[in-house]
C-alpha cells in the first residue's frame, strides 16, 4: 500500500500501446476521464474514495530495474522501448474530485491531461483503486443511512478479497460513515477508531460463562461488551451479563463502556426482551450491539421492527458489497491536445448512455441558496463560468425532458474537480480519514431524503451544458451522417430528419 512501487499493476495491453506510442513518436497530449454509468445498489448517489492512493500511486510511479527485466523475459519489447522506461516518470496533470464527496452518474471522478503514453499507463491501477474505495464507501453510507445515527462498526476483514481489499475496504467504510473497524492494521495506517468484543470461543474456554464474562469484565474495564448467544440468549447470556454488571457496580468498577452483543437469533425479539431485562436491573445505558450477516435492508427492517439495537457490527455484506460487488469505473479518451488546439474525441454506441462526453471538462454543481441541498450537476467544458444572477437549467443528459429551472441569486455554485498534479507535481495535501469522514457527513446532508432512499430513490439531475450538449449532439450527427443514417438533435433532444 503506501509507498509500495505498483507501476506493474496495470493491464498488458497498457504497455503494448506505450510501446506502439512511443514506437511512432507520439507525444500527443491527451485527457482521459474516469467516470462510472450506474450508481452502486440501484441507490440516489455514490461516494468518491481512493484518491489518497492515486497520489501515492503516482508519486511512486516508475520502473525498477527487476521490472524491466521481467518485460524483457516476456519477449515482447524491443531494447528501445525499455530504455526508455529506466527513466520514466509521470510529467502531466491530474484533477480529481475529492474524497467523500457525493457523486452522481457519468461525471468525471478523476481527470487525466498528460502524453498519451503516460496517461495510457495509468488506467488500470486509477480504476483499480477508485472503483474500489468509492463502491465501499458507498456501501457503507447506505449502511449507515439505514443505521439512522446508531453507530456502525466494519467487521469484514476475515470475509475481504484479501489483506489489501480488507484494509483499503476498512479505510473508505470509514469515510463512508462507520464510527470504527476492527481492522488493526487500518487502524494504524490510518489513525481510525478501532472496535472489537470477543468470540464464543472466548466463552467456551473457561468452565462457566460467567466466570468468562467477569474475567473478561476485569481484563477490559473501559469497553465490558459481552457477547450473550453462545448457549442460550436470554435464559443465560443475558442474566449471567447483568450479574456482572451488578458486581462491577456494587465494587465501584462500572466501566466506561458497557453492554452486550447479539449474533444469532431472532435480533427484533431478542433485543427487545433483553432491553427490558437490562433496564430493569438499572442498566439503562448499556448497549445493545448486533452483528450476524447485516446489510442495510436487513438494519432497516429491525428498525421498523422496533428493534432495541443502538451498535451494528457489519461484516461481509459491507466489505465485500455483496449485492453490488463492482463499481464500473470506466476510463475513456475524451481529447487530444493538437498544435495547442483541444480536439475532441467521443466514442459512440447504440446504448446512449454508453456514449462518452467529449472535450476537456469540469463538473458544476448547483446549489439551493437557502437550503442548501442540491439542485443538480451540470457537466461543462472546463473554461465555462456560471453567473449566479441568471437563470439556470439544468436537464438529465439522457432524457432532456426532464429539467431544472433556477431562478437568478437563488443558487450558488461549485467547481468539483481540483488540481492534484500540475506537471508531474503534487499540489494536493490529503486530509486525514477522519476529516473526510466528517466531510462526507456533511456532503450527505447536501442530499434530500428522498435521494437517499435505499429503494427507489430520487435521482440528482446531472446534464450537460448547452456548448457541451451542442458539441455531443454534432458530433453524433456526423457520424451518423457518414453511415447515411442522419438525425440532428437540437438542444432540447428533439430529433428531426435532415
Amino acid at each position: 500500500m503506501k509507498d509500495e512501487n505498483l507501476t506493474l499493476l496495470t493491464d498488458l495491453y497498457e504497455l503494448t500501446m506505450m510501446k506502439g506510442y512511443h514506437d511512432i513518436h507520439n507525444g500527443e497530449r491527451v485527457v482521459f476521464d474516469v467516470f462510472y454509468r450506474s450508481n452502486p445498489s440501484n441507490g440516489g448517489y455514490a461516494i468518491c474514495a481512493g484518491l489518497e492512493q492515486v497520489i501515492e500511486y503516482i508519486k511512486n510511479l516508475h520502473f525498477e530495474k527487476d521490472d524491466i527485466d521481467y518485460l524483457r523475459e516476456l519477449e515482447i519489447f524491443d531494447e528501445g522501448f525499455l530504455k526508455y522506461l529506466e527513466d520514466f516518470k509521470f510529467t502531466g496533470n491530474i484533477y480529481a474530485i475529492e474524497e467523500g464527496t457525493v457523486v452522481f452518474p457519468m461525471e468525471p471522478l478523476l481527470k487525466v491531461e498528460a502524453p498519451i503514453i503516460e496517461a495510457q499507463l495509468v488506467e488500470t491501477a486509477i480504476l483499480n483503486i477508485i472503483n474500489h474505495q468509492s463502491l465501499i464507501a458507498t456501501k457503507a453510507s447506505r449502511v449507515c443511512h439505514a443505521a439512522a445515527g446508531d453507530g456502525v462498526m466494519e467487521f469484514g476483514l476475515r470475509r475481504a478479497q484479501g489483506p489489501d481489499a480488507g484494509t483499503l475496504g476498512a479505510r473508505a467504510a470509514i469515510i463512508g460513515g462507520c464510527c470504527a473497524t476492527s481492522n488493526v492494521l487500518c487502524g494504524k495506517k490510518f489513525d481510525v477508531p478501532v472496535a472489537g468484543t470477543h468470540a464464543h470461543s472466548w466463552i467456551m474456554s473457561f468452565p462457566t460463562e460467567y466466570e468468562a464474562f467477569r474475567k473478561y469484565a476485569e481484563l477490559f474495564p473501559n469497553n465490558a461488551t459481552l457477547l450473550v448467544d453462545t448457549y442460550d440468549t436470554l435464559h443465560s447470556g443475558v442474566p449471567n451479563a447483568i450479574k456482572v454488571f451488578k458486581e462491577l457496580k456494587e465494587q465501584g468498577k462500572m466501566p466506561k463502556k458497557y453492554g452486550i452483543r447479539l449474533d444469532s437469533g431472532d435480533l427484533a425479539a431478542l433485543s427487545k426482551k433483553a432491553r427490558k431485562m437490562l433496564d430493569e436491573a438499572g442498566f439503562t445505558d448499556a448497549t445493545i450491539c448486533a452483528s450476524n450477516d447485516l446489510d442495510e435492508t436487513l438494519i432497516e427492517s429491525l428498525k421498523v421492527q422496533g428493534a432495541k439495537i443502538n451498535l451494528w457490527g457489519v461484516g461481509t455484506s459491507l466489505i465485500t458489497s455483496r449485492d453490488c460487488p463492482s463499481f464500473g469505473g470506466v476510463y475513456k479518451l475524451a481529447a487530444i491536445k493538437k498544435d495547442g488546439k483541444m480536439i475532441p474525441k467521443i466514442k459512440l454506441s447504440e446504448d446512449r448512455v454508453k456514449i462518452t462526453n467529449p472535450g476537456d471538462k469540469q463538473v458544476y454543481r448547483f446549489y439551493d441558496k437557502e437550503t442548501g441541498k442540491i439542485q443538480g450537476d451540470i457537466i461543462g467544458f472546463a473554461t465555462e463560468k456560471y453567473d449566479q444572477m441568471q437563470e439556470a437549467v439544468l436537464f438529465d443528459q439522457v432524457d432532456p425532458g426532464k429539467e431544472t429551472r433556477l431562478a437568478p441569486g437563488s443558487y450558488t455554485v461549485r467547481e468539483l474537480l481540483k488540481p492534484i498534479f500540475i506537471h508531474g507535481e503534487c499540489v494536493y495535501q490529503s486530509s486525514s480519514v477522519m476529516e473526510i469522514r466528517d466531510y462526507c457527513t456533511g456532503e450527505k446532508e447536501t442530499l434530500t431524503d428522498e435521494n437517499k432512499r435505499l429503494l427507489n430513490a430520487q435521482p440528482v439531475h446531472v446534464g450537460l451544458s448547452y456548448p457541451l450538449w451542442d458539441l455531443k449532439n454534432k458530433m453524433i450527427d456526423e457520424a451518423r451522417k457518414e453511415k447515411g443514417n442522419y438525425k440532428v438533435l437540437n438542444k432540447r433532444g428533439v430529433s428531426y430528419e435532415s
